[in-house]
């Protein structure tokens, strides 16, 4: 009873608050969660409980999440038919690139600072991989040396596949400034820049600008980007691809 009315002030618990509450064992909560699931009065989440209206809207958010996986499934499946036998290729650091990776059946030379990117690619015999060094970024798993992002200079790419934290009117923006930095230079290092973003990244706001619109070719998107961007792609000669 007492877990219940906790429940029903916080509307989701953890095991740990529990046993801090109550004085007991991980394994007493446990056995305490999985008899109010049984009885229908909560159900279970990562590492805890919560009341049961939160069922659907947990449901809804996990469809939201599919849905946008499968489209940027599709949004990497179509970038990948853009690298010709022999291009010489950056793969950005991004989940949609990834996706790119998994696709991607051409003989070609791809630089990257991503380890899923060298992952994914790993097993593909037709591609040669370039993994830039330095500092290991856990959250964004990726590489930065501020010396290996100058060797980029040397460089002049074919293609440039980007993704993006947000798109806003004044450019593109990430997450992380050492990334940013990567994205600045490889852009314009290259014969054409093809940014990767599902319709979510319009208007997303985020906290670093890497390039802007004029140093982007075509992007790649799964719904048709919101009429406030028109003027700029029309004024930047940029190409909209759309998955279907």
């Amino acid at each position: 009873m007492k877990i219940l009315e906790r429940l029903q002030e916080e509307k989701m618990i953890s095991n740990q608050e529990i046993c801090d509450m109550l004085g007991i064992s991980r394994d007493t909560a446990r056995r305490d969660f999985i008899k109010l699931v049984d009885e229908g009065t909560a159900i279970r989440t990562h590492g805890g409980i919560a009341l049961p209206q939160l069922k659907d809207k947990i449901k809804a958010y996990k469809e939201r999440v599919d849905a946008s996986s499968e489209d940027k499934y599709e949004i990497g499946k179509i970038a990948a038919s853009y690298i010709n036998k022999g291009d010489l290729c950056f793969l950005d650091v991004s989940t949609t690139v990834k996706f790119l990776c998994d696709h991607l059946n051409t003989s070609s030379t791809v630089y990257t600072h991503s380890l899923d990117n060298a992952e994914a690619l790993s097993n593909n015999n037709k591609v040669d991989i370039c993994l830039l060094g330095g500092k290991f970024n856990h959250e964004n798993r990726f590489f930065f040396d501020v010396q290996v992002a100058s060797q980029l200079n040397d460089i002049y790419f074919d293609k440039v596949f980007l993704g993006a934290a947000g798109i806003l009117k004044d450019g593109i923006y990430f997450s992380n400034l050492e990334d940013a930095v990567i994205k600045d230079v490889v852009a314009k290092r290259s014969k054409e820049v093809i940014l990767l973003a599902d319709s979510r990244k319009f208007n997303q706001i985020s906290s670093y600008k890497g390039i802007d619109f004029s140093d982007i070719d075509m992007i790649i998107t799964n719904e048709k980007p919101p009429d406030s961007f028109r003027k700029i792609f029309e004024e930047n000669n940029i190409e909209i691809r759309l998955i279907k």
